[in-house]
């Protein structure tokens, strides 16, 4: 695989951590002023586009756009299963893992091309 296939790949499974966290890593924290967890999740969210719009200027060379936001969708539900289950104590369902095949089918409609 080359750099423009790996490298979009890699930097938003990245952006998708510090993504997770500024959205939702608030949430353990909800005796906090409202005001400074905004603040906290902006500056994290600063990070993150340093890492997600690379990854698709990168990405761009050899996937389409719609390539790159299902990419971006699917990364963003494995990172946010893992987060939801470590960081929040939540459990994951059957019915999470339908909901999460059915994306999962959409995706390979995106990437096997036109019919």
């Amino acid at each position: 695989m080359s750099v423009p296939h790996l490298a979009p790949i890699l930097l938003l499974v990245v952006s998708n951590v510090f993504m997770t966290f500024a959205w939702y890593g608030h949430l353990k924290f909800d005796t906090k002023p409202l005001w400074l967890m905004v603040m906290l999740s902006w500056g994290i969210a600063f990070f993150e586009y340093w890492l997600a719009v690379p990854a698709n200027r990168i990405g761009y060379q050899v996937y389409t756009a719609a390539e790159l936001k299902t990419m971006q969708e699917v990364i963003t539900l494995l990172v946010f299963a893992v987060f939801s289950v470590t960081w929040l104590g939540e459990k994951l369902t059957v019915n999470h893992f339908i909901g999460f095949a059915l994306i999962a089918g959409g995706a390979w409609f995106i990437f096997r091309g036109p019919l």
